[in-house]
């Protein structure tokens, strides 16, 4: 690769319930590419930090922790670190990849003082390039994830057909059921059901969204058409709504497959990485 691309990191902002491992075969094929990705444990996904109880035969009934439940502005926390250990220190260049969820993560953390752009005219190297959404939720700014989805006419609250809510309603955890039909649908059963055993659970997000990186950054849409957690017409209209927006510069490609390309459409998820990357060194 030229020198520029083998500058090139990718930091994978985790969907609700994930851990890093099912995203491991898409860190893999990148690294077959010469492209670093790095994928951290969140704490909104660590059932460690969710006073569950055993891990291993988690209680999701029991109280929440004394300080509350991880959040994403506590996941940012690991990622933004994360963002600068590799700009700051490497002088990398980045590209924020958000799936599922993670997408409101990703859009979270892509600070300005971390993009490309705003370092260049600062006459420092590195940068945050741009963000690539994985199925990713596209939140606006302003709103939490929770907000978002919910009824704004004050009607009753939406699950999603995937989650269990507990004992402590909106204050409490939500773990999954049938996940690998709804998340790792199209799959080899037994690969499917396996990744279902790595989902753990999530608590409410009701972190705001307070950056604007939708304007601030190019952005790149994976639409995963045969999608059953987040449908593919969903992901249209978010894709919409922001592309509407003066400023906004969205690139949408598509995926044939369920929610998780990165283990379905893996080799297409790289190239795909790769040519929003390219367009951008």
């Amino acid at each position: 690769m030229a020198s520029r691309e083998a500058s090139l990191a990718v930091v994978i902002c985790s969907g609700s319930y994930h851990t890093p491992e099912p995203y491991q075969p898409f860190i893999n094929a990148l690294s077959k590419q010469g492209i670093e990705a790095y994928c951290p444990q969140l704490p909104s996904s660590d059932l460690s930090k969710m006073n569950v109880g055993d891990v291993s035969n988690p209680d999701y009934e029991r109280e929440p922790p004394a300080n509350g439940y991880p959040q994403p502005a506590d996941d940012a926390v690991v990622l933004i670190d994360l963002l600068k250990s590799l700009i700051i220190g490497s002088g990398k260049q980045v590209i924020v990849l958000g799936h599922s969820s993670g997408g409101f993560t990703a859009t979270f953390v892509s600070i300005p003082e971390l993009q490309a752009s705003v370092r260049k005219l600062r006459g420092e190297a590195g940068g945050i390039l741009g963000i690539f959404y994985e199925a990713g939720f596209l939140v606006p700014v302003g709103e939490s994830v929770h907000s978002f989805f919910q009824p704004k006419d004050g009607s009753d609250p939406i699950i999603p057909p995937y989650s269990v809510i507990h004992a402590h309603g909106f204050d409490s955890l939500l773990s999954t059921k049938e996940g690998a039909k709804y998340f790792f649908n199209g799959m080899d059963e037994a690969i499917a059901q396996h990744y279902e055993t790595t989902l753990t659970a999530s608590p409410v997000f009701t972190t705001v969204l307070d950056n604007d990186a939708y304007t601030g950054l190019p952005c790149a849409y994976l639409i995963s058409e045969n999608d059953l957690a987040l449908p593919a017409a969903y992901q249209e209209g978010m894709v919409a709504m922001q592309s509407q927006r003066p400023g906004v510069r969205m690139t949408t490609y598509r995926a044939p497959c369920g929610h998780s390309p990165h283990l379905q459409w893996t080799d297409g998820l790289v190239e795909k990485v790769k040519e929003f990357a390219q367009n951008l060194l």
